[in-house]
């Protein structure tokens, strides 16, 4: 087995490169392993489809960055039986892997390379694949503003996402929208936001759902009716913890489902968030896509249903 490291040198706080290569010159390990770099948006994907047209041994490949590095290479090893994908989670976010526990178990290099491979599900939109969330409406529109606060220094990190849920205030409460979920149409008019979830957390630290399984062959879709801001402020800390699908005082607003194939329309273009990536369009079909992935679960990790503690995972 080839171990390749894809390392995004932009993600994050600042480049590991230099970081990696000494862990990984500790390891013990008779298999080989290479370092890639990558130059750019979507040279992770097309590095990784290239290694698995030429392979004929297997390989596992090494998402190093956030969500969207993992996104991409995720993107580049969907359909090669002979590729796994692990994460090595050193962005801003590190989403996914809160599900099997959090990124101290992934920041593991011997519990990676003593990690079993399992296979999970994949989100499908349109022709590309999510291996997380997918968000439209208010949280879309934060993750694009989040984006942008990233260049300023005292904007980094978490503070860059509360940053970007206030200044969403101002625009992103209404969301015209009609969704269409396994043929059935389930909403046609405004809404707060919507999401499709294979795992459970986005935008580092909120749990929006909580029921997800990422290997259940279903589509854990949510929709929140629109809300007043004063209302929004008290939804904000039960959507962070989890708690917001079971709170008696949210229950006229939140509309859950589970569902295999949903299909999202607007008159006018609007924007759709995956792993934290923006596409903008005016219709999506968003499809699971059953166990379509090999991921790698280090030794040690596990699904709880639980959730993580954040502020360990901030540390």
């Amino acid at each position: 087995m080839r171990h390749i490291f894809i390392v995004n040198p932009h993600s994050g706080p600042k480049d590991i490169t230099e970081t990696l290569r000494a862990q990984l010159d500790t390891l013990k390990v008779s298999d080989p392993i290479e370092v890639y770099i990558t130059t750019g948006p979507g040279d992770a994907t097309r590095e990784v489809r290239r290694r698995c047209d030429e392979t004929q041994e297997e390989l596992r490949f090494y998402a190093c960055g956030g969500d969207g590095t993992l996104n991409e290479v995720v993107n580049g090893a969907v359909g090669c039986e002979l590729a796994a994908v692990a994460s090595y989670p050193c962005g801003s976010g590190n989403d996914f892997v809160k599900y099997f526990g959090g990124k101290r178990f992934f920041l593991d290099l011997e519990a990676q390379m003593k990690g079993e491979v399992h296979p999970i599900d994949l989100i499908r939109v349109n022709d590309r694949y999510s291996v997380n969330v997918v968000n439209l409406g208010f949280e879309a529109k934060a993750a694009a503003r989040m984006v942008s606060f990233r260049r300023f220094p005292l904007l980094r990190g978490q503070r860059s996402y509360y940053a970007a849920v206030v200044a969403t205030l101002i625009d992103g409460m209404k969301n015209r929208c009609k969704i269409t979920a396994d043929g059935e149409t389930v909403w046609n008019g405004p809404m707060l936001l919507s999401s499709a979830a294979n795992g459970e957390y986005v935008g580092g630290s909120f749990r929006c759902a909580p029921r997800a399984l990422v290997n259940d062959g279903l589509l854990d879709m949510l929709v929140v009716s629109p809300i007043s801001i004063l209302r929004f402020a008290k939804m904000i800390g039960m959507y962070q913890r989890g708690e917001h699908l079971d709170a008696p005082e949210m229950k006229d607003c939140m509309h859950y489902y589970r569902v295999r194939k949903i299909e999202y329309e607007a008159a006018k273009p609007f924007m759709i968030c995956l792993d934290g990536e923006i596409l903008q369009g005016s219709h999506f079909t968003v499809s699971i896509e059953p166990q379509a992935l090999r991921f790698v679960v280090p030794a040690g990790a596990e699904h709880t249903g639980l959730g993580v503690d954040i502020e360990a995972e901030k540390a």
